[in-house]
């Protein structure tokens, strides 16, 4: 194994999480302790705020998502929203609105529907939020398989330490449906998010020393019974990171980017960054 020199140390702030059975952070992060249970009945879907009542009824299940977990992320990072540069990650995008637009192309293409259209590309979701928040930061969505949530935080760490600005990471994808189901076995819902800021601060609940490492390096197993169920979705590779979080416990973790190169992530928790301050 060979691993790149140290890169600067960066802190996270409001992570967020959301899934039909684990429907916010404080579920989560108590499901992931052991201290919780799931949610009995699962919820349905997120129902973001930052959308008007009709828009948000409208929004696809990506968006839907993506927002809400990006939203609570900020909120509890204490900043604002339009001034935070943000990288959204996703595997798939939104794998309805594809199948639904290759069955009609296949059928009857001009029944089409435009606005099912507008919502088909990858970046859909991130303009939504940027409009939303009416962010003029840069933006990016990215894409990289099971691996979308590690290219993610590679792609804000790097940012963050480049510009040292905060850098908003959100990450989300939905269940394969249709014909795509049988080339993807992403199944369920699952968005999280978090903050990346150059410097501690109040809001800050763990630092985190990151490099890359090449060879063929295993991925860090999940735990909890709760994060082995949510493997099935595209975005399983966050799960380690916001266990560890939950956990608050010094953790090295190993993220693989491709099948000879992996991140490399050392987290350390505010609680033990107050002992040594």
């Amino acid at each position: 194994m060979t691993t790149t020199n140290k890169t600067p140390t960066l802190y996270i702030e409001g992570p967020a999480f959301w899934a039909a059975t684990l429907p916010g952070w404080e579920i989560a992060s108590a499901v992931f302790r052991g201290d919780g249970a799931p949610a009995d009945p699962p919820a349905k879907r997120p129902s973001p705020q930052l959308l008007a009542p009709a828009e948000r009824r409208r929004a696809p299940d990506t968006v839907a998502l993506a927002l809400e977990v990006a939203g609570a992320a900020v909120a509890a990072s204490g900043r604002n929203a339009a001034d935070l540069p943000c990288v959204f990650a996703s595997a798939h995008g939104d794998l309805g609105i594809n199948d639904y637009m290759c069955g009609t192309l296949a059928a009857d293409p001009l029944l089409l529907s435009p606005i099912k259209f507008h919502n088909s590309v990858h970046n859909a979701a991130v303009g939504y939020w940027t409009i939303g928040t009416g962010c003029m930061a840069a933006s990016n969505s990215l894409a990289a398989y099971e691996s979308s949530f590690a290219s993610g935080l590679l792609e804000a760490a790097a940012q963050c330490a480049a510009d040292q600005r905060a850098v908003l990471l959100a990450g989300y994808d939905m269940p394969a449906v249709g014909a795509l189901a049988s080339v993807t076995t992403s199944r369920e819902m699952l968005a999280v998010a978090l903050v990346i800021s150059p410097t501690r601060s109040a809001r800050t609940v763990a630092s985190f020393e990151w490099s890359l490492a090449a060879g063929a390096l295993p991925a860090t197993p999940v735990r909890s019974d709760a994060a082995r169920a949510l493997r099935v979705n595209a975005m399983a590779d966050a799960l380690p990171l916001f266990e560890a979080l939950a956990r608050g416990e010094s953790e090295s973790l190993s993220l693989p980017l491709s099948a000879t190169l992996s991140l490399q992530v050392q987290l350390q928790p505010e609680l033990q960054l107050e002992a040594l301050s």
